[in-house]
């Protein structure tokens, strides 16, 4: 029975831990910076990253080459990624932007439509999609939080969840070329 307790005891710090606070959109600001997606991401861009899971296991890193285009409404990012056992995969976002402050975006695997907000040098970006694994995909929730450290770099923190629960963080850095 003692045993029984423990288990359910370390289930219950498990869900405490998977739904542990998160970055909300700031009211101040840390920065005067401005983060403005098209400027950022048009041209070359590398993001280098890996994915962290609730118990701390590295299982995946991985960089990314990015090439994106503004045509003044839509961002296109051709993203080509290389990860560390070899495999390589590429997703294309077409990111329209839908105010001042305000964006959506779809991409191959993404279920519905991605939406997102920057403010001051911060961006949310909220997702579903089918994300490629090694038996195939599994449906997950991105919450990207992304924050511009300087005019050439980004740091990105995505909180990654199933049925509402936490799976685990990626983290990347970007840095324009």
């Amino acid at each position: 029975m003692t045993h029984l307790i423990k288990r359910l005891a370390f289930a219950c710090l498990l869900l405490t831990a998977a739904c542990a606070f998160k970055p909300k959109l700031p009211t101040t600001f840390l920065s005067d910076r401005q983060l403005n997606l098209e400027e950022f991401f048009e041209g070359h861009t590398v993001a280098y990253g890996q994915f962290q899971d609730v118990l701390g296991n590295i299982p995946r890193r991985f960089t990314v080459d990015i090439n994106g285009t503004w045509d003044g409404q839509t961002l296109t990012l051709v993203e080509d990624f290389v990860y560390d056992d070899g495999a390589t995969e590429q997703r294309i976002w077409i990111l329209t932007k839908t105010g001042e402050d305000t964006w959506t975006g779809t991409a191959p695997g993404v279920l519905g439509t991605a939406s997102g907000t920057e403010r001051g040098d911060t961006f949310n970006w909220k997702y579903r999609i089918d994300l490629p694994v090694k038996d195939g995909t599994m449906r997950v929730d991105f919450d990207d939080w992304m924050w511009l450290l300087d005019d050439d770099r980004l740091l990105n923190r995505a909180y990654v969840s199933r049925f509402g629960i936490r799976l685990g963080e990626v983290v990347l850095f970007f840095e324009k070329k």
